[in-house]
């Protein structure tokens, strides 16, 4: 199969980019590949909003600017967080005549809340359903362009590369991927261009806000084709994830919540925060996640809670109505009861090195999203900032293109997909156990708060699961479970190993013998 431009991933990245590359190029192909169905996408899940500066009476790009760097830890790029901040609220424009529709107040103006490590109210949402809705207004669009095609169900294994030598050093250049279909054949996608937008890899802890696809598919994927990963020992947890056991993936109670009011109690009903830090409830989410962490060991706690009886309950439902009826289907009215919260691993802060274009160190490779390391987020993610990331890269990754496509060249030699000596898997107990080894492991040693025998211990028995894995795929007729065990195993190998690197704390995170 060819097309001019192969998206992998069905989020706001991949969405975005591909209705900019069909508008700046009229006669090019585009094909979007993902692995569920078009919505399933860590996009759908996101509730807070997106973060642009809109009111520049009470705000300014400098604040935004200046958040994004305190939330960072030292660690953004300041070009990056200059470019995201003043060009994001065109890009969000764009987006709201693409059809996205924000709450509005009583005067017809954006209903601008705000969440922890912001200055000002600057997060514009929807209900608490934002991701929801903006992947809506996306996929209507993409419905009306003819030349973007959408492959549901397709998973892609590998990307194409091929080492060229040019001068002294040559260049690695990708030419698409290797995609297993539904009908599980192995097909080649040749591609002019690749962007990955696989989202983030949260799958790979025992407590994730992520839903089931996100098993960091593109970094490792990229980590494969030599890529450079960088910052992903950075891990966000969000702080106020619903403790509901049996919840796979956990219920987000979004950190709007917190913005318009809600208070965290430890479970014998006393407010902490304050104890932490002097922006209380509001501070950044490392530091929120940390707090909570801290409260759970001392107390021996299941969970602490999260406060909303003093708050107007009808404004409540007005803006948080998915998560009221979620309280109120396991028996929690919030008018009388608090919210049972615990963090869960909600974000991946590094991912595959990009630089202000979206370009990879791969030549026609691009990465987009959650997947991709901007440099915008440094040690630690301001809230809300993901969504605006997306969109800017998108618009930026769609110029780099530029407007006339070249040809796919069908001379590239592809090879193709060799599955000879191998049979079909039939102990699939041995796929489904090895995903728990990894996600216990990783819970265990390698979470909120880390040890340098912790790390040591997670290199030990992470080297055991990688020769256990890989004997397993060497032998076996590719399916979606083996390869996300595959990915799965090289995330959690990139995470120790960025973790064992690192010798000082900075944002997300957090090692014991460096405090």
């Amino acid at each position: 199969m060819q097309t001019d431009f192969l998206i992998i991933g069905s989020g706001i990245a991949g969405l975005s980019c591909a209705i900019k590359v069909a508008e700046h190029n009229t006669k090019a192909t585009v094909t979007i590949i993902t692995k569920g169905d078009e919505s399933e996408s860590n996009t759908k899940y996101a509730q807070g909003g997106i973060a642009a500066v809109l009111d520049h009476f009470e705000d300014s790009y400098e604040q935004h600017i200046q958040d994004t760097r305190v939330a960072g830890d030292g660690l953004c790029d300041e070009k990056i967080v200059h470019i995201v901040v003043e060009e994001g609220p065109k890009r969000l424009k764009e987006l709201i005549e693409q059809g996205a529709r924000f709450d509005t107040d009583k005067k017809g103006e954006y209903n601008l809340g705000r969440e922890g490590g912001h200055s000002q109210n600057r997060i514009l949402h929807h209900k608490d359903i934002t991701g929801f809705e903006i992947e809506r207004a996306l996929l209507d669009r993409i419905k009306q362009i003819l030349r973007i095609t959408i492959l549901k169900n397709h998973f892609a294994i590998d990307l194409v590369t091929q080492h060229q030598t040019k001068g002294a050093e040559g260049e690695n250049t990708c030419f698409g991927a290797y995609v297993l279909t539904p009908e599980q054949n192995v097909i080649t996608v040749a591609a002019k261009f690749t962007l990955l937008a696989t989202g983030g890899a949260g799958q790979v802890y025992q407590n994730t806000t992520n839903p089931k696809i996100a098993t960091g598919d593109g970094v490792a994927m990229a980590y494969r084709a030599r890529a450079e990963i960088r910052d992903i020992e950075f891990v966000q947890y969000h702080p106020t994830a619903l403790y509901n056991p049996g919840d796979s993936p956990s219920f987000l109670i979004s950190e709007a919540v917190r913005g318009a009011g809600a208070v965290l109690r430890n479970k014998q009903g006393i407010a902490f925060m304050q104890q932490y830090d002097e922006r209380k409830d509001l501070a950044p989410r490392d530091i929120v996640a940390r707090a909570i962490d801290t409260e759970l060991k001392n107390s021996g706690g299941d969970c602490v809670y999260l406060d909303c009886r003093h708050m107007e309950y009808g404004a409540f439902v007005e803006h948080f109505p998915n998560i009221n009826d979620k309280c109120l289907s396991i028996g929690i009215d919030i008018r009388i009861k608090m919210i049972p919260v615990v963090p869960a691993a909600h974000y991946m802060c590094g991912g595959i090195a990009v630089d202000d274009r979206g370009r990879t160190g791969i030549k026609q490779l691009y990465a987009c999203g959650e997947c991709a390391r901007t440099g915008l987020h440094g040690a630690n993610r301001l809230a809300s900032n993901s969504l605006l990331e997306a969109i800017v890269f998108a618009h930026r990754i769609a110029l780099d293109v530029g407007g006339e496509l070249p040809s796919v060249d069908c001379n590239t030699h592809i090879p193709e997909w060799n599955e000879s000596g191998i049979s079909v898997n039939k102990e699939k107990i041995l796929v489904t156990h090895n995903v728990a080894e990894v996600k216990k492991l990783m819970n265990d040693y390698v979470g909120i708060v880390r040890s340098n025998e912790r790390l040591e211990r997670a290199t030990n028995r992470h080297t055991l699961l990688y020769l256990e894995n890989k004997r397993l795929y060497d032998r076996s007729k590719v399916g979606v479970e083996l390869c996300e065990l595959r990915n799965l195993i090289t995330i959690a190998y990139l995470i120790i190993k960025a973790s064992c690197d690192r010798t000082e704390n900075k944002g997300g995170y957090y090692n014991v013998d460096f405090s």
